[in-house]
């Protein structure tokens, strides 16, 4: 062999996503330049410290005889908090175990009701202010209720939609226990609807159907639960085991009932138990930058209590909790299992779907933040990294012929953020357009934005999503050639971009009234035509310009130009209101004194 690389006979090698030659060859005890030189051979061009692709290491593995596994990212977390002593799967005692509230999410078409059902539940006002009736924030609430001489609780999650509740379950955030789907009585199932349901069942979790807007007069809510019948949920009251409830949102008809339907689904389906002792563990369900509190998250404790003052790691930000409000904006000293508080003293924004735990110490959860952040930004570099081969390399080169649309993701929270990237990345787009996230955020839009999209080689769009950019940066994204578009609705983003990705998004033009001027005087020439001696009443005539004819206010010619303008014996770009000129409509000659000749220009349309 023409390098001096080990070979393996069928040894395993267990690698973390994103690893670089370096980290392959100290677990085989080899020189990293000898791995440089076998890819080399194999055709690829890869460095010794550059992130690898997990089909690059699972290549370089087969060849060398090595049986390498890419460990997940789930278990590579497990085996980073074994260092620390820490088991998130540890068994628990069963005398450690208390009851605990069960947790909903309100899921269906958008339109459907789902803000203002939640909106009636908790008595609070969650829809005003929002774009288009459109959740996108992600919260948690938790609602008192009476059933049967006891006071339960019941805990809501407020997601913008199946795409970011489906995002967190992939992340190993198994965090509800019953979802509501609603669906209108007056609509029946829609798309959405089906989707909804589909990503409920792959959850594996008790489905309870909230049948809305029964107030409506062409409310028909026996259809929804015959629709229903054909994908598998079957009503109660028709032999099945899926609870149906009428509802009302606006008018407030019929809550009492779903949230006894909750309960009595959680009391039969589910064993909900966690121990209330030990350090608190469980999912961050939301994140925003704050301006006066830092980075603000919500959490939904799962395990354990937690506590103010606390020190606690979620993903990659760690922290020491300073303070905890619940839903009102209380402050509150500790939650227990299933209490969704908000929490302040987290050094960076965490991820939606995102794990926290409390540890003994800060220097514990900044030893594990650190880690996890060393990692994903590793996986990141070698998922964004095509194989760059030799066969490749000339088609790499001619690649200035493929489009590309590359974004810059900036939102108020997160959860948008990340519903919006993984909606984006899901698009159905031709293969000869490519979709580039180059980076993605919470906060406003900054310089460093702006910088970053005018230093790549390729025309970057940063899209604001709920954010703007300050006038500072405004200016700069002028300067420097780069689009910011901003968006309120999620699914306008989508649809915009959907289409700029399949050439759709052609630019939309209206028409500019440039002026109007009447004709006072026609003088016949044969050379010329017919010249309309003129004065301009309003706005202004420009050479050239687009002209409609209007004889007793009716348009009698249009798609008319302005082909020669003059004053007096001067040739003229353009005459303003109150002056005489001379001009000839282009190729038509069919005018009258009193006639008004109106010109135009058609200009690009800003988009809202």
């Amino acid at each position: 062999m023409s390098s001096g690389a080990p070979r393996g006979q069928g040894q395993t090698v267990r690698l973390s996503r994103g690893a670089s030659l370096s980290d392959f060859a100290d677990k085989i005890n080899a020189n990293p330049g000898s791995l440089v030189q076998e890819m080399f051979n194999l055709g690829e061009m890869v460095t010794a410290t550059q992130s690898c692709s997990d089909d690059t290491l699972l290549l370089l593995g087969e060849h060398l005889g090595f049986n390498v596994q890419i460990v997940s990212p789930e278990d590579e977390d497990r085996e980073l908090l074994a260092q620390f002593n820490i088991d998130l799967d540890a068994e628990v005692a069963e005398d450690r175990l208390v009851s605990r509230a069960p947790v909903v999410t309100v899921m269906g078409h958008v339109d459907h009701g789902k803000t203002k059902l939640l909106d009636a539940i908790r008595k609070a006002n969650v829809v005003a202010g929002e774009a288009g009736g459109i959740t996108q924030h992600i919260g948690a609430y938790q609602v008192h209720v009476p059933h049967e001489g006891e006071d339960r609780a019941v805990t809501f999650i407020d997601t913008p939609g199946h795409e970011a509740f489906t995002a967190m379950r992939a992340r190993g955030a198994q965090v509800t226990d019953i979802v509501i789907l609603v669906v209108a009585a007056d609509d029946g199932v829609m798309p959405q609807t089906i989707e909804a349901l589909n990503h409920a069942k792959a959850a594996d979790v008790p489905i309870v159907v909230a049948v809305n807007k029964v107030d409506k007069p062409e409310a028909n809510p026996d259809k929804v639960r015959q629709q229903l019948t054909e994908y598998g949920l079957v009503a109660e009251e028709y032999g099945g085991e899926t609870m149906f409830v009428n509802v009302a949102a606006k008018p407030g008809i019929g809550i009492e009932d779903l949230l006894e339907a909750v309960l009595l689904t959680a009391d039969a389906s589910l064993e909900l138990t966690a121990p209330i002792d030990g350090p608190a563990q469980g999912v961050a369900i939301e994140a925003h930058l704050d301006k006066g509190r830092g980075a603000v998250a919500t959490v939904l404790v799962q395990k354990g209590t937690l506590r103010a003052g606390d020190s606690i790691v979620a993903g990659g930000a760690h922290g020491r909790v300073r303070a905890m409000l619940d839903e009102n904006g209380n402050q509150v000293t500790e939650a227990g299992p299933a209490r969704p508080v908000m929490v302040l003293g987290l050094t960076a924004v965490p991820g939606a779907g995102d794990t926290f735990l409390a540890a003994a110490d800060d220097r514990t959860v900044r030893q594990i933040a650190e880690q996890r952040q060393a990692r994903r930004r590793a996986a990141a570099f070698a998922n964004s990294r095509g194989r760059a081969t030799l066969e490749t390399l000339m088609e790499q080169l001619k690649e200035g012929e493929k489009t590309s649309l590359n974004l810059i993701l900036k939102g108020d929270v997160s959860g948008s953020v990340e519903a919006l990237e993984d909606a984006l990345f899901n698009l159905d787009i031709p293969e000869e357009v490519q979709l580039k996230v180059l980076d993605r955020g919470v906060g406003a839009i900054t310089e460093s934005n702006v910088m970053l999209a005018s230093a790549s080689s390729e025309p970057v769009t940063i899209i604001g999503f709920n954010v703007r950019a300050s006038n500072k940066v405004r200016e700069m994204a002028d300067r420097e050639g780069v689009e910011i578009r901003y968006y309120t609705v999620i699914y306008q983003a989508i649809e915009e971009i959907e289409a700029a990705l399949k050439g759709l998004l052609k630019p939309e033009y209206e028409e500019v009234e440039l002026g109007t001027a009447e004709i006072r005087d026609v003088f016949r020439s044969s050379k010329i035509g017919n010249i309309s001696g003129c004065i301009v009443r309003s706005g202004v005539i420009r050479r050239n310009a687009k002209a409609r004819l209007l004889r007793d206010g009716t348009v009698v010619a249009d798609n008319l130009t302005i082909s020669s303008l003059k004053r007096f014996k001067d040739d003229a770009t353009e005459v303003r209101e109150g002056f005489e000129c001379g001009l000839t409509l282009g190729g038509y000659n069919n005018v009258q004194v009193g006639d008004v000749i109106e010109t135009f220009e058609m200009r690009e349309k800003v988009r809202a």
